[in-house]
């Protein structure tokens, strides 16, 4: 029998009110209240509407999908750094939590948990019935065992760990003792020394992938161990890789009608630009795409694709490395010249020229409207003059800044646009493009470059990944002992309007600090041939594929 969460969490109540009386908008009060334990059905009821209907009695059982999409190599999920690796496990590695576009959070080998009115004790409910394709039980024991991975800083690009860093013992980089408790074969209990509302939204995303105790990174098509319904077939890194159903093994979501239905996924990667996509599906080579990009969400439109677009949170840092050495010194660490950046760069140029104005201008924060506890805090002033009196201060007006980007169209156009701005600043500029295959190895690593960064629903999520000291993703090699307390002091407050005073100051160090330049939020698309189901473009990237299906 399913665990059933009936006690609404307190804070639950007073997001109903703030919900209803306009305060917060639907996709903000859902990711709260369900984050706190409580079912998307109930959440919905608090605020008087219905829950989406499921999608799966339009949907058929059987046929192959054909998606465009880079095909990258797979690694341990822990050190998984773009979505692309987790579209490819997903289909035998599952999650114990998934997110959805209407900003829920809903069970998935988890049936149900109960997060304490201080968010310091998480009961985890485990799905009862699940199989691991092995036949072995799916137990308390194995999300336990997930779990102290995650919490285990001495995996070198363990990104998990940044998502649980609450309960990381800084003396051992691994979970405190008694953090992580067996209750029995069905439950798990979370004692967190703090107070930290993210867990939960940790657990929902794509590095956080479910795997066995036999777990080896290195041979995972050769022992592809996992509780989802597929396996993998081929994998040939940027050229295919396919997904088949694992015949005979009994999934725990077909009883529950939980979709599963396509027999067949292939990924086939046409490279990073956007004209040999839209050749592909013109071609009929193609059912539908990873993403849509730009000025070719026009493009594919006028092949006949459907289209499917929400606004999100996702977006582009331009970023300098206040750790990189160049030529024995370290020119970001000084912050004058990151201030002089950013105030030499118009972020609405940014959006017009590499996104085709498709989003909305961002104050280089990495926090916005779409969070719950967003302040309003301004941005630098936007002053090249300023800016270039700045750096010749501190002595840098001579450097040769390096910009690096991948080669695909809208980061390459963005990262064009910085710049060109900073070029017409006075600024020295050396401009470097290099292929995907190169750049994603040493993302991390370059002195001064762009990456994208997918939607978080929880505002201190991603500045936690982003920016809070020593994180495997802190590509700004930011490092700020105020601004890491601060953080952990807004994870610990459920009730936004407390965490938004919090929040201004964060913001604020963001900007004072120059750390980034994150000039707009991006609206994502994705488009499909017509007749298929469940293809949405997903807020936040995420792999659902098992949702899709060709149209009953």
């Amino acid at each position: 029998m399913t665990h059933i969460t009936t006690k609404i969490h307190p804070y639950a109540k007073v997001y109903a009110e703030d919900a209803k009386a306009g305060k917060l908008d639907r996709r903000e009060f859902l990711a709260r209240t369900t984050a706190l334990g409580v079912t998307a059905t109930a959440a919905y009821g608090l605020i008087g509407a219905a829950a989406p209907a499921h999608a799966a009695g339009h949907a058929q059982q059987g046929g192959t999908i054909r998606m465009q999409m880079e095909v990258r190599a797979l690694k341990d999920p822990r050190t998984y750094d773009w979505t692309q690796i987790a579209f490819f496990s997903h289909g035998w590695l599952e999650y114990l939590v998934e997110y959805n576009n209407d900003g829920s959070f809903a069970p998935m080998l988890l049936s149900s948990w109960e997060v304490n009115d201080d968010a310091t004790v998480y009961t985890l409910n485990v799905r009862p019935g699940v199989k691991w394709n092995d036949g072995s039980d799916f137990t308390a024991a194995d999300v336990a065992r997930n779990i102290e991975g995650w919490c285990d800083k001495n995996v070198e690009g363990n990104s998990m760990a940044g998502r649980f860093a609450v309960l990381i013992d800084e003396a051992t980089g691994t979970a405190v003792d008694g953090s992580v408790e067996v209750v029995d074969d069905l439950t798990v209990r979370l004692n967190l020394p703090a107070s930290d509302i993210t867990l939960i939204a940790g657990m929902a995303d794509y590095p956080a992938a479910i795997v066995p105790a036999d777990f080896d990174p290195e041979n995972m098509t050769g022992n592809p161990v996992g509780t989802g319904p597929y396996l993998p077939e081929t994998l040939e890194v940027g050229v295919k890789a396919v997904l088949v159903r694992n015949e005979g093994f009994e999934w725990w979501g077909y009883a529950e009608n939980r979709g599963a239905f396509l027999d067949r996924i292939e990924y086939i990667d046409y490279g990073t630009d956007p004209s040999a996509w839209v050749a592909a599906a013109a071609a009929d080579e193609v059912d539908m795409f990873y993403e849509t990009v730009g000025d070719f969400v026009d493009v594919v439109e006028g092949i006949g694709w459907e289209r499917s677009e929400v606004a999100s949170a996702a977006t582009i840092v331009i970023r300098p490395n206040q750790l990189a050495e160049v030529d024995g010194t370290q020119p970001y660490a000084d912050k004058r010249v990151r201030q002089a950046i950013a105030m030499a760069v118009d972020n609405a140029v940014c959006l017009e020229l590499g996104y085709a104005n498709r989003g909305v201008v961002a104050r280089n924060q990495h926090v916005g409207p779409m969070h719950p506890a967003w302040a309003d805090v301004p941005g630098l002033p936007f002053d090249p003059e300023g800016a270039l009196a700045l750096l010749t201060e501190a002595g840098m007006a001579d450097f040769e800044m390096e910009i690096t980007s991948i080669d695909d169209d809208w980061r390459k156009n963005t990262t064009d646009a910085v710049a060109a701005q900073l070029r017409d600043a006075g600024f020295n500029i050396k401009r470097t493009i290099i292929p995907g295959s190169t750049f994603w190895n040493d993302w991390t690593k370059y002195p001064f470059s762009s990456t994208n960064w997918n939607h978080r629903p929880i505002d201190t999520q991603i500045l936690g990944l982003a920016y809070r000291s020593g994180e495997a993703w802190n590509e700004a090699g930011f490092a700020n002992a105020e601004f890491d307390t601060l953080l952990a002091e807004a994870n610990s407050l459920a009730d936004a309007g407390e965490r938004r005073e919090v929040m201004a100051k964060l913001q604020g160090i963001m900007t004072d600090e120059g750390v980034t330049i994150q000039p707009y939020w991006r609206t994502v698309y994705r488009h499909a041939k017509p007749g298929i189901v469940g293809w949405d473009m997903h807020i936040a990237y995420l792999p659902q594929m098992y949702k899709v299906a060709f149209a009953a």
